[in-house]
Parts: structure tokens; sequence; C-alpha cells
């Protein structure tokens, strides 16, 4: 994906205000999420990841992208799910949040959407816990329901809020580098 292809901010405002969001689809086991397109970077096969001592339980490691040192993230061990082998679909997300680039984890990457905001609503409070903040909604698509999540959210819910952007970015990093 190239810096022209890429959305910005405004161009997702554009989009948003159009009625629409542009996401990356992608599986945890029977399920499907989706992302805005514009955090993520790029998605690459499941590389050999080194695995770090004392790192929380879903940091699998660091891998070594183009010369570049970054931590990867269990996606299914960040949701509690149940774990499953690495198969020839697994890829990796690289997201970007907050300046710095992380690994996301997932079983498979199916496609990017379109998605309308009329079929975009919450998940209601019955369905989601303090926890579960990442959930920004859910959309009903023709044949299966669609869990659009925030991973700035997901993967950054450890950095104290109370810090500037430039140490929660910091902490971040140590956090999922640690």
């Amino acid at each position: 994906m190239t810096d022209t292809e890429r959305s910005t901010p405004e161009r997702r405002a554009g989009e948003r205000k159009a009625g629409e969001r542009q996401v990356v689809v992608f599986e945890l086991g029977n399920e499907k999420y989706g992302t805005e397109i514009s955090t993520v970077r790029e998605i690459i096969r499941m590389p050999t990841v080194t695995q770090m001592p004392g790192t929380p339980e879903h940091v699998r490691g660091v891998i070594n992208l183009r010369g570049r040192v970054i931590p990867v993230v269990d996606l299914r061990t960040r949701f509690r799910l149940p774990s499953t082998d690495l198969t020839e679909n697994t890829r990796v997300l690289v997201v970007d949040i907050r300046g710095e680039n992380i690994g996301v984890v997932v079983d498979a990457v199916t496609e990017v959407r379109r998605i309308s905001n009329a079929t975009v609503e919450a998940p209601g409070p019955t369905a989601t816990t303090e926890e579960s903040v990442y959930i920004e909604g859910i959309a009903k698509q023709e044949d299966h329901l669609l869990i659009l999540l925030d991973l700035e959210q997901a993967l950054s819910n450890q950095v104290p809020s109370n810090l500037s952007d430039g140490q929660r970015a910091d902490q971040l990093s140590e956090n999922a580098a640690a």
C-alpha cells in the first residue's frame, strides 16, 4: 500500500460523512473482525518470531521487518480466545499505533471492504465490559456480523491515560516490546 493509497484522517472523515468506512477484514476463529484500513501499514505472512523473556502473555516476541525490530502481539491471546496452531493463512497486520509499528497476528485476512455506517450498531452494555472499549461497533453484513475494532485501544489500554502522547507512545512501545 503506498502513501497515496493510504487513507488520511481528513479522507476518513469525508468517508464517514459520506456514510461509509473502509476496513481490513480478518478472522479469529469463526468470527470476522474489521479495523480501519488507515491503521494498517501492511499485511505479511507469519515470519519467524524471536521470543522475549518476561513479556506479557499476548506478546509473541519481536520480528525483523526490513531492518526494523517490531513487537508482535497475538490478538487471540489478547482477547482471551482459545489458541490454535498457525496455518498457511496466518497473517501479521503491521499497524501504526501512535507512530509505532506493531505486528498483530490474525488467523487470516480475507478482504478490504467498504462498510456503510448505517449498518453499524453499538454492541450494547450487556455485550461489553470496561475491558472491551476497543469494540467500535457491530456491522451487519449479508451473511454475518462484522466486529469493528479500534486496534489502538485494543493494544494500548495498558498505557496510563495521564501521560502525554509522546510518553504514551514510549510506554506502548515498552509494553509491547517488554
